[in-house]
């Protein structure tokens, strides 16, 4: 259940009604809603309160105990009563009414359903609403009662116990109709096999039995006047396998006499208003009598007689449905007919001859008899013959029977020939109803086997004639119907209260419950409670208390016993004491005579009965015995066969309960269970007598229930007159059905509650822990949501201490802690808190189930592509071999193959078809005796089975008459016993009273002959007569005296004790008085106490709830930090990567910029090369035009020229190269811009909607969370302003380090140290000159020289590109060896880990291979054994045989003895013989007994043998496939180390090949490395010479012969500037730049200026010292370059500003830049 989040409205509402206070007045129209005000303490009584009326705002001062507390009104309409806030009548009332106000009829209670019956037929019952309900659970659902069937049916699937449907509530309140709603919905969700219960066919059911079994009554017009028990067997898959129904309790009596305004059973209207007119003709039916003795006529009413014809076409279709043919509805109609003719022909005593009895009407009686299909003589002896010997009798004892009819008193009542003939009729259709059931169980029947089933209980409600507003008294059916439904209070009472309170002892579980009021069991009691001496046949009346049923018949056999008699013992036991109150009775004498009022439903539903003539019900009579036989003897063969097939089956038990008849397991089993109830104990003994059997029926049902999960619907009565004419709910002229809330009787209503007692349910189901499991079942179903706990134990951990588990368990789920409660073996949850966790688990499963499914599909998926890849290499096979047929096609040879080859074939082909075809045969009749076999194997062992059903049936009733006929030798003994010894005091009190009457006899006679002699004496002597005469009136007068002085003291006596007496009796009185206000004021103390003590418990309820929900809100607190936390984590991971980003970015720029600066430095490199070649272009011209002649130098210049302009070829394409590297680091660069914009805009996106959901789970966090994204923000803007103004800073520094004053002191250093370098430099070109000019021919040399520096140039290159390429190819080494170690590694560890598994495998195959060993050596000896027990089996089956012979004998010896008893008893024998006889049948009893338990351990041994083999076998197999598995498991192990073994071989290879290809790239490395320096060196020394050369070329020019080399300088210079201007000018070389234009300026020297030259050789210039210039040496430059890494930014402005400062300074700051 899910908390729901309240508007701030609903809240602001709620905090205004409970600050108002709002309570329930209640009064005795109903209750009503108002406002409890505060006062002063003191200004009203004690015990009143002050309250305002809401609808008139009326003030007044009532009780607390009239005063209720209300509900807010969001729980007006609340769909479960337990949820309700304050518990009490009015709550619960309202809430009800304001549900039935809005049709919505059902409500749960707790763990039960409540139903009113609606006023209207509502639309809520339809296919559509069953499927809504369909496989959901009760909280999951509105209340309905499918829901009541679902979960019912969810239960027995779960559980595989058997469940009961429980309806319990008044007549008319729709229990018949729920019942067939659940029924409907059963069927239609669970389905059965082959479809063969349908809706269709149960609506049949329900039209029959509604024909039947219905009437219409004072209370409901059409009632149903029997109980039944709809049973629906259920297989293994959950459909309904078969199905059978259960009827008891029948008012077969309605027949023949019924109260006043109340009709017979509906079935004999319909015929007599729906039969054709053949049918009409032969049942005599052309015209109806005008009276009848049963008072069954025609309906009157021309639209009842339509309904009531439309109802019979409706009964035969049904009938139809059921497969009831049409002979033998006509069988049911001729049975009907003859009923309503023997109605028609009445009984009566013929005048002429007194004391015949005889029918009033013959010409009816022979249309009865000719229906029945026997004659008149027969029909009549049937019914008045067997009364002609005396009064009725009644069959109570245990041998009691037909026979002894007549030899009883002739004290008893006489019956009349109208009792005859009814109690005729009443067997007829009682016969006829039992044989309704057994068709309607035939269509029911099915063979499939059952599992389970699921029982749905029906029995006519309380009735109570006041209600409907009927003067009589309430009838002894209506009492029995009442009883039943008094038995099924009482099991809701001992399920609810009882069992729970004694399961909370049974846990040690503490529980604070008011005190629970007593069960129904004094109003039971009151009906069906029986004696200690039950057993014993004694017509002396006890003091012992029993039930009315016992009285009823005992005082139907007691000479002069009446129904007066009868109320008097009823009253003396259970009526109220003198002096008693009242109100604690629950049996109460009336005014009317014969009248008692009994309270039923806990005192709250009291019934005024009528018992006159109650007697007659006790009484058996024999003409209703006969009915059977009758109608097996008829002449109709339709008739006989349908009633002689039934009567050796057992079909009804003890003429009570039908329906017994099934074909499942399941319905031999309840058979047998009532089979059971009627024959152990009491039962043997009383099952005959017609009072007792009502109780045993409803035995026998609450036995069958209570074997089951019982649950109860409570339907509700809304209105007394609720149901109106035609069964169809009643609604006055011009009153909606949804007129609201007036609908209901608040009084009625009250009553139902509070006899129901639902809201102490209610109370005891909020209050303590009703959902209960077992740890073990516990931990097993809810361990899936703690996955944590089996990965930490493990999934075969044995779990040794389960109430340990459960605790941990528990723990782990964060439950809350009042919400359970550890008992001793199991777990108890508050109401709703198992559901909770039932769907928790639902929901893991799911995922669960979604994971595996996922699993399953990608191994298919997998499964399907490798399918696809054979596909695909079958069909490029299939494609081969089409094109190599092709090839061959036309081939002759090949020709004439394909013609012979089939002729080969076909001899053999037709042999091995001929050898088929006969093994076909031969399969098909091995494969069809199989099936007959089986088939017969089957019907054998079905047959079997039910024999052994029915064996042990009669078994078990033989054993329980043994021992009910033990009891009753036993009672018998010890009475006979008893009345002996009894005898005996009477026989001595008889002869000493025999002597005191002799004595006084004797007394009289001398007194007698006394007073003659004293007359004779007088008149012999007178003087003696006259002593005599005055002793006489001496003695007269002293007795006068005596007597007035006894009278005057007696007086006196008398008048002491009246006055002491009336003193008693005022304070008796008083006494009474003071006790009756003491116990008033108990009584409100008493219900003030329970009030607050339920206030209390409704308040800590509350308080828990609200715990409760603190707590879930505190656990989605969590979640929320802990998930606001992971959202925190990922943005700040997500800042972190962007950051990481922006310094790539940077760090690619800077890169990108470096990248720029080089190639710029290669295109300045490249144009100095170029002015080289210029330059030395030009000197080959100088030389071709000085040396003409020389053609070998002319080809060394020419190949020169070739090897430069290759080079240069080779520099362009570098150039090119170095260009198109730089266009993909553009790419680059911009790719991981636009990729850095990806992932800034999915980051933003996916922070807005991390923010959205933030702002739905909680929005009371969404300013914390705004706040520390603003701080965020500000810190990123920071971080970002910190870094922009860091670069520029470095801008800003560059800048002033571009700007640095040429007056800088380090600078003046490196000048001044470069001009003394200069100097040297000078120096030694100075000397160079003067050794040139000494050798003339120099100019070979330098052409070699500018080779060789060519050369070394070209080789540098290369170099310098080789070791890039090599480093890169060692890095890709590395990271290779890196992953093939990783690789390594991981397979080492696979392997060590399948070597480790595979020792285990091992290990275990070796205990496995033990175990099996020693499992063959225990199957071999359980073989031995069971060949020797299967012996043993034969002797004793044979010794069974024996025994079960000796047994018949024993038992024809015992009938035979107790016939002779029976006689013995009869005839007086003498005592001795009867001794005799008796212990002969002990000691034959004794020897039964001895061989039943000889036979019971003998199969008990069979069935352990049996056991102990099958588990043998059942663990040599489970055995031999784990060894199976483990070899296939080992030997896929083997190919997995196998494979492995050989991957590691292959990477073993590649790493010596990696370590191999390393150390050979090392060693090319380091010799390059040394080539590289020694081509520096070269470098460096080459860069010497060509300084020397310049300045001695410089020598040279100075002579005037040197014009042309001059002239061929200046064109070079001009060509040079051409190619400049058609490249960029940023990607030329500062050197080359700087050496062209010392070339120009040189030149333009040469041309205009003139050169003085000092004493020490150095050069003199006229500019000031401020202008002049020195440059470095280039060597020296290219250390500092490789020393700092590259070329700078810095470095190539100041080159580049040094260069422009040189074009500034004179020819010879000019020469000297150049040198």
């Amino acid at each position: 259940m899910y908390l729901q989040v309240k508007t701030e409205e609903q809240i602001a509402t709620e905090q205004a009604w409970y600050g108002s206070e709002k309570v329930w007045l209640v009064h005795k129209d109903g209750f009503s809603l108002a406002t409890l005000l505060k006062t002063e303490a003191g200004s009203l009584p004690e015990g009143k309160v002050k309250i305002k009326l809401e609808h008139d705002g009326t003030i007044l001062d009532v009780d607390e105990d009239d005063v209720e507390k209300a509900n807010p009104p969001s729980f007006d309409r609340s769909e479960d009563l337990a949820s309700l806030q304050y518990l009490n009548e009015s709550s619960v009332m309202h809430s009800l009414r304001q549900r039935y106000g809005g049709n919505l009829i059902h409500t749960h209670a707790g763990p039960n359903m409540v139903i009113i019956n609606p006023l209207s037929a509502p639309s809520m019952y339809s296919e559509k609403v069953m499927h809504m309900f369909k496989g959901c659970r009760r909280e999951d659902t509105a209340p309905h009662i499918y829901a009541v069937a679902q979960s019912a049916y969810r239960n027995l699937l779960t559980t595989r116990q058997d469940q009961s449907i429980v309806l319990l509530g008044k007549s008319g309140s729709g229990k018949t109709t729920n019942c067939q709603h659940l029924v409907q919905y059963l069927v239609s969700i669970a389905g059965s096999t082959g479809k063969i219960f349908s809706g269709e066919k149960w609506q049949a059911v329900y039209t029959i039995l509604e024909a039947f079994g219905n009437s219409s009554t004072s209370m409901n017009t059409n009632a149903s006047r029997f109980s039944q028990i709809v049973s629906l067997d259920f297989d293994q898959a959950g459909q309904v396998a078969s199905a059978s129904i259960q009827t008891m309790l029948l008012e077969k009596l309605r027949v023949t006499k019924r109260p006043e305004t109340e009709s017979t059973f509906n079935v004999f209207y319909y015929m007599m208003s729906g039969a054709d007119s053949t049918l009409r003709t032969e049942l005599h039916f052309n015209h109806f009598a005008e009276n009848s003795a049963f008072g069954i006529v025609p309906q009157s009413k021309p639209e009842d007689k339509q309904k009531s014809s439309q109802q019979f076409t409706k009964l035969q279709a049904a009938m139809k449905v059921l497969g009831i043919s049409v002979e033998e509805q006509r069988a049911l109609w001729l049975i009907l007919g003859a009923i309503y003719h023997l109605g028609a022909a009445g009984a009566t005593k013929e005048a002429g001859e007194a004391g015949r009895k005889q029918f009033a009407r013959h010409e009816w009686a022979q249309k009865a008899a000719y229906l029945l299909g026997c004659t008149l003589e027969e029909l009549s002896s049937s019914i008045f013959k067997h009364q002609a010997k005396g009064p009725m009798q009644r069959s109570t004892s245990f041998r009691g029977g037909p026979d002894e009819v007549g030899a009883g008193d002739s004290s008893g009542s006489k019956i009349t020939a109208l009792d005859c003939l009814e109690a005729m009729a009443s067997g007829l259709y009682s016969e006829l109803f039992t044989l309704v059931i057994s068709l309607v169980n035939r269509a029911l029947k099915s063979s499939q086997h059952s599992l389970c089933s699921l029982l749905i209980v029906d029995t006519p409600g309380f009735q109570n004639p006041r209600m409907a507003k009927r003067q009589r008294g309430a009838t002894f059916e209506e009492l029995c119907h009442n009883y039943a439904q008094e038995r099924l209070q009482t099991l809701f009472h001992e399920r609810t209260f009882v069992q729970e309170l004694e399961r909370y002892k049974e846990e040690n579980i503490e529980l604070a419950l008011d005190d629970i009021e007593s069960s129904t069991s004094m109003s039971v009691a009151a009906i069906d409670q029986a004696s200690t001496q039950a057993l014993v046949r004694t017509l002396a009346r006890t003091d012992e208390a029993r039930g009315l049923l016992w009285l009823m018949e005992e005082e139907a056999v007691q000479p002069g016993g009446s129904e007066d008699t009868l109320l008097e013992r009823l009253f003396s036991y259970y009526g109220p004491d003198q002096g008693d109150n009242k109100g604690h009775a629950l049996l109460l004498k009336s005014d009317k005579p014969h009248h008692f009022l009994l309270g039923h439903s806990h005192g709250t539903d009291w019934v005024e009965y009528d018992a006159q003539g109650w007697l007659s019900h006790a009484k058996q009579n024999p003409a209703s015995q006969n009915a059977a036989t009758l109608l097996q003897d008829s002449q109709k063969k339709n008739i006989s066969s349908l009633f002689s097939s039934r009567s050796g089956g057992p079909t009804v038990l003890s003429g009570s309960i039908a329906g017994l008849e099934g074909g499942s397991q399941l319905a031999l089993r309840r058979a047998t269970s009532m089979r059971k109830t009627f024959t152990t104990g009491m039962a043997a003994v009383k099952k005959k007598s017609l009072c007792i059997q009502i109780k045993l029926q409803v035995d026998a049902l609450l036995d069958t229930v209570r074997r089951s999960r019982v649950h109860f619907v409570h339907c509700l009565l809304p209105k007394a007159d609720a149901v109106g004419v035609g069964g169809e709910p009643r609604v006055a002229h011009g009153e909606s059905c949804d007129s609201g809330l007036m609908q209901l009787d608040v009084g009625l209503l009250r009553a139902q509650l509070r006899g129901s007692k639902l809201i102490d349910a209610l109370r005891i189901y909020r209050q303590g822990y009703p959902d209960h499991m077992v740890f073990s079942e516990f931990r097993r179903r809810f361990d899936v949501l703690a996955p944590h706990l089996t990965k930490k134990h493990g999934r075969h951990y044995i779990v040794t201490d389960e109430k340990r588990a459960v605790e941990e368990l528990l723990e782990s789920l964060d439950l809350e802690k009042s919400s359970y409660h550890m008992g001793l073996s199991r777990v108890f949850f508050r109401a709703g808190t198992l559901a909770k966790l039932e769907e928790q688990r639902d929901v893991q499963t799911r995922r669960n189930i979604t994971m595996f499914q996922a699993a399953c599909r990608g191994y298919l998926a997998r499964q399907a592509f490798k399918k696809r890849k054979i596909q695909d290499l079958a069909i490029r096979c299939i494609q081969k071999n089409i094109k190599k047929n092709k090839g061959v096609k036309g081939w002759a040879w090949w020709k004439v193959f394909t013609t012979v080859r089939p002729l080969i074939e076909v001899q053999l082909t037709e042999e091995q078809i001929r050898g088929k075809d006969e093994e076909i045969q031969q399969l098909k009749g091995r494969l069809e005796k199989v099936e007959k076999e089986r088939n017969e194997l089957r019907l054998n062992s079905d047959r079997l089975e039910s024999r052994i059903t029915e064996l042990s049936s009669e078994l078990a009733d033989e054993r329980n008459t043994g021992e009910s006929a033990s009891q009753l030798l036993e009672s018998e003994t010890s009475e006979r016993l008893r009345l002996e010894k009894d005898m005996k005091d009477l026989q001595t009190k008889f002869d000493s009273m025999k002597k005191s009457m002799d004595s006084m006899e004797m007394e009289v006679m001398e007194t007698r002959l006394l007073r003659a002699s004293e007359l004779n004496g007088e008149m012999d002597d007178d003087d003696t007569g006259g002593e005599w005469r005055l002793k006489y009136e001496r003695a007269i007068r002293e007795i006068e005296f005596t007597k007035k002085r006894l009278q005057q003291e007696f007086d006196d006596k008398l008048e002491i004790e009246q006055q002491n007496k009336r003193q008693l009796e005022r304070r008796l009185s008083d006494l009474q008085a003071d006790s009756e206000e003491v116990q008033r004021t108990a009584q409100q103390l008493k219900k003030k106490c329970q009030r607050l003590t339920a206030e209390l418990q409704d308040t800590k309820l509350h308080l828990e709830g609200q715990q409760s929900r603190n707590h879930d809100l505190e656990k989605k607190q969590r979640k929320f930090d802990s998930e606001q936390n992971l959202s925190q984590e990922e943005v700040q991971r997500e800042k972190n990567i962007r950051e990481m980003l922006s310094r790539e970015k940077d760090m690619l720029t800077g890169e990108v910029f470096s990248l720029r600066q080089q190639l710029q430095d290669k295109d300045l490199e490249m144009c100095a090369q170029n002015v080289k070649l210029e330059q030395l272009e030009a000197e080959l011209l100088d030389l071709s035009s000085q040396e003409t002649k020389d053609e070998a130098s002319l080809s060394k210049v020419k190949k020169t020229m070739r090897d430069l302009e290759a080079k240069v070829k080779d520099q362009e394409e570098e150039l090119d190269e170095q260009a198109g590297t730089i266009q993909m680091l553009e790419q680059a660069k911009l790719r991981l811009e636009m990729e850095t914009e990806r992932l800034r805009q999915t980051h933003s996106k996916e922070i807005e909607s991390k923010d959205e959901e933030v702002e739905e789970i909680r929005q009371s966090c969404s300013k914390k969370l705004k706040q520390i994204e603003v701080q965020l923000e500000e810190e990123y803007n920071d971080k970002q302003k910190v870094l922009r103004e860091r670069r520029e800073l470095e801008t800003k520094l560059l800048s002033a380090q571009d700007q640095v004053n040429p007056r800088d002191v380090e600078t003046e250093k490196r000048l001044r140290k470069d001009l003394k370098r200069t100097k040297a430099l000078l120096a030694d070109a100075q000397i160079m000159l003067d050794h040139m000019k000494n050798n003339a021919p120099s100019k070979r040399e330098i052409a070699q020289l500018k080779n060789q520096l060519e050369e070394s140039e070209f080789t540098c290159a290369a170099a310098v590109k080789a070791r890039k390429s090599m480093e890169v190819e060692i890095e890709d080494l590395h990271v290779q060896m890196d992953d093939i170690s990783k690789a390594k590694q991981a397979l080492e560890e696979q392997l060590s880990r399948l070597q480790r598994e595979k020792n285990d495998l091992q290990s275990r195959m070796e205990e496995d291979q033990e175990d099996m060993n020693e499992l063959m050596k225990k199957h071999k000896s359980a073989v031995s054994q069971s060949t020797q027990n299967l012996a043993q089996i034969s002797d004793l089956q044979a010794q069974l045989e024996e025994a079960l012979k000796q047994k018949q004998d024993v038992q024809e010896k015992l009938s035979a003895l107790q016939s002779q008893l029976e006689f013995q008893e009869t005839s007086m024998v003498e005592k001795s013989l009867v001794s005799r006889q008796e212990a002969k049948i002990r000691e034959m009893e004794t020897k039964m007994e001895f061989e039943k338990t000889q036979v019971k351990r003998l199969e008990s041994l069979v069935a352990r043998l049996k056991e102990n083999l099958e588990k043998l076998t059942e663990e040599r197999d489970h055995r031999s496939t784990s060894e199976t598995r483990e070899k296939e498991q080992n030997k896929r192990l083997q190919r997995q180390i196998r494979d492995i073994k050989e991957e590691m071989g292959e990477l073993a290879k590649k790493e010596g090949e990696a370590s191999r290809k390393k150390h050979e790239l090392e060693m090319d490395i380091e010799s390059l490395e040394a080539a590289n320096q020694s081509l520096q060196a070269d470098l460096k020394l080459a860069f010497k010479r060509i300084g020397d050369l310049q300045a001695a070329i410089e020598d040279e020019m100075e002579s005037d012969d040197n014009e042309d080399l001059i002239n061929s300088l200046q064109d070079m210079v001009t060509k040079y500037q051409k190619r400049r201007n058609k490249t960029e000018g940023d990607s030329s070389d500062s050197e080359v730049e700087d050496r062209v234009d010392g070339v120009k300026s040189w030149l333009s020297k040469n041309k205009g200026s003139t050169k003085n030259l000092s004493d020490d050789g150095s050069l003199k210039s006229a500019s000031p010292p401020s202008r002049r210039r020195f440059c470095f040496d280039k060597s020296d430059e290219e250390e500092e370059e490789k020393k700092e890494g590259g070329v700078s930014r810095g470095s190539y402005r100041s080159r580049n500003t040094r260069g422009s400062y040189l074009n500034n300074s004179n020819s010879e700051d000019k020469l000297s830049e150049t040198t």
